[in-house]
């Protein structure tokens, strides 16, 4: 009987312990050790993040970057802006990172995901149709307009397309100092070395010159 009871008392001690540890180990990014450590961008020491430069000043810590829209006059009809670790140096180790996504009418941010990262979007003005898949294949999806927020959990695929005839904008919110962003199709059809033809074709069930096409679309622009 007294084993059976320490036995109980340690289960529920480990679990209690792995409750505690949780958000630890699901934290977008490690927990700093220090006030501040501002990125050194020039550094060619490689480390999960960056080295600290020895002297910060208050610039580091600022950027107007998200101030002007972005430019959609591009396929896809959205421009990506971000205000992260690469442009502003003293988010290093902070965990934290924003950017600006600016739509043309019609305008959309293609399926993505950021392995590194949850986003949380605010709607500045303009109508956005969202939405995210899950593990499942269900898509979680909603129609935000002005002043809205919405979620997309960290490594799902998700969009966002300008559902109105106006532009539109958004601040999106990352706990990463650097969330990195996968896009589905750029990724899978624009990859260098290119990923094999026939992997696609059946993946997609579609054929070789199909492949090749859609290839055609997202291979980098000869300069």
């Amino acid at each position: 009987m007294m084993a059976g009871s320490c036995s109980s008392k340690f289960l529920g001690a480990v679990a209690v312990a792995l409750v505690l540890a949780a958000p630890l180990a699901l934290a977008g990014d490690p927990d700093y050790l220090q006030d501040l450590c501002v990125a050194d961008l020039s550094s060619e020491v490689k480390v999960n993040g960056f080295p600290c430069k020895a002297n910060a000043t208050a610039d580091d810590f600022f950027s107007s970057v998200l101030a002007k829209p972005g430019a959609t006059n591009n396929t896809v009809g959205s421009a990506v802006t971000g205000a992260n670790v690469e442009k502003v140096p003293g988010l290093n180790t902070l965990g934290v990172s924003l950017s600006r996504i600016d739509y043309a009418p019609g305008g959309l941010n293609p399926p993505h995901t950021h392995p590194r990262a949850t986003e949380l979007v605010f709607v500045l003005y303009g109508t956005l149709d969202v939405g995210f898949v899950t593990t499942a294949n269900k898509l979680v999806a909603k129609t935000i307009t002005k002043g809205d927020v919405f979620a997309f959990p960290r490594g799902l695929v998700h969009f966002q397309r300008n559902a109105g005839d106006e532009p539109a904008a958004v601040i999106s919110a990352f706990n990463s100092q650097l969330p990195g962003t996968q896009s589905i199709a750029m990724t899978l059809f624009g990859a260098s070395p290119e990923v094999p033809d026939d992997v696609l074709a059946k993946a997609f069930q579609i054929g070789d010159e199909e492949v090749d096409k859609i290839k055609a679309k997202f291979a980098p622009k000869k300069s």
